[in-house]
């Protein structure tokens, strides 16, 4: 196309458009092309919430774009149960914060990025597939087509679960709190994976509603999708104890695979295009599981990070630089290895079977809850 710019993004999520807003913050003519092969969390933004820390908290608001209401519920205790009474709770007021986090509604955040887009005059939203850029940030999500064509490897290790997703409305107020189990059948084989499920609070700070993400044996999901919404709110509810109290479905239920991926490299030269670069963002560059939550908020801080840098450049370097954008590279990197590292680390400890392994992991539960100042350290460190 004639139109030339000085960086071009391919993916329109969260991610997306939070970069966009970010480089026309620094003067720079952006375009927003919307691609076949993006994707939004892996298309099920109608039924999530995510978990936002403070530094994405920050992050959206320095482009006005945090949701207000009850499209926002901040959490003030978090609450995780082991398979065999281990237990351990965190909470705001321990930290001496406001808020653990903040669960935000997907939709609520995505239409006020796409207003934000709108009403910025340097971001030009494109339906085709290239733009004349020095610079291509590749934000399409795990099943990037952009990605695959550049021929960047994406390795991926498949978890023996699916994530189901729903929200649903629950007879007791959610009271602010994410409650989280993972529980382990007593006849498990090494061929089994622990059922994790989190009911995470949405609607604002006085709702009933919740939004769930149970992660399951595959054989295990497809069962849970093929039952009455009726059969699926009652084992729900029995499978979080009634914690909640009666369950009913709100929503259509969703259902994905999960892995731990990592893209190599994440920058390079596109072939064919010389002088021109590219950078993976967001979920094109890594995924991990979610039982932790922090999905959006690495993949945030990855846009943070690249516009930090490509701000900071010397004034004599161009956006292309390799040498540049290995900076974001490195300095992200490194970080999403560490995370990607524990959630694995977790999601393996709740997996193995047996009698021997189910002490085990609920002592720790139980000592880390104990142990006082590293809690608050780890807390802390999970909060930014």
């Amino acid at each position: 196309m004639a139109d030339h710019f000085d960086i071009a993004i391919r993916g329109c999520g969260i991610v997306g458009r939070t970069l966009a807003l970010l480089l026309a913050n620094q003067r720079l003519r952006v375009a927003l092309i919307q691609t076949a092969g993006a994707s939004s969390a892996a298309g099920h933004s109608d039924v999530r919430a995510y978990s936002l820390n403070a530094a994405a908290r920050e992050l959206l608001a320095s482009v006005r774009c945090w949701p207000e209401g009850t499209a926002v519920t901040p959490v003030l205790q978090m609450q995780v149960f082991g398979d065999r009474g281990g237990a351990l709770n965190f909470s705001a007021r321990e930290q001496g914060v406001d808020a653990l986090n903040w669960m935000v509604d997907v939709p609520a955040l995505e239409a006020q990025l796409a207003s934000a887009v709108r009403f910025q005059a340097l971001i030009t939203e494109l339906n085709e597939d290239t733009a004349n850029a020095p610079l291509t940030v590749i934000c399409e999500g795990r099943a990037s087509r952009t990605r695959a064509e550049l021929g960047v490897a994406f390795d991926i290790k498949a978890y023996a679960q699916h994530a189901v997703a729903a929200r649903l409305h629950c007879a007791l107020p959610h009271g602010q709190t994410a409650r989280q189990w993972f529980q382990t059948e007593a006849s498990a084989t090494a061929a089994d994976q622990a059922d994790i499920l989190a009911l995470l609070p949405i609607g604002g700070e006085t709702s009933h509603e919740v939004a769930l993400v149970w992660s399951v044996p595959p054989a295990k999901a497809h069962a849970l999708m093929a039952l009455t919404e009726s059969e699926f709110a009652q084992s729900l509810t029995q499978a979080c104890h009634h914690s909640l109290g009666a369950m009913t479905l709100r929503s259509e239920r969703a259902v994905w695979p999960l892995q731990l991926a990592q893209a190599s490299p994440w920058v390079g030269s596109l072939p064919g295009h010389s002088g021109r670069s590219f950078a993976l963002a967001g979920d094109a560059a890594h995924a991990m599981h979610p039982l932790a939550g922090q999905g959006l908020n690495v993949g945030l801080a990855d846009v943070a990070e690249l516009a930090r840098v490509l701000g900071a450049r010397e004034f004599w370097r161009p956006l292309n630089d390799l040498k540049l954008l290995r900076r974001y590279a490195r300095a992200r990197q490194a970080d999403v290895q560490a995370m990607a590292w524990v959630t694995d680390q977790l999601q393996n400890l709740f997996a193995q079977p047996g009698a021997l392994w189910s002490p085990v992991r609920n002592w720790g539960l139980n000592a880390f809850n104990q142990s006082g100042p590293v809690k608050r350290w780890a807390t802390a460190n999970a909060m930014r």
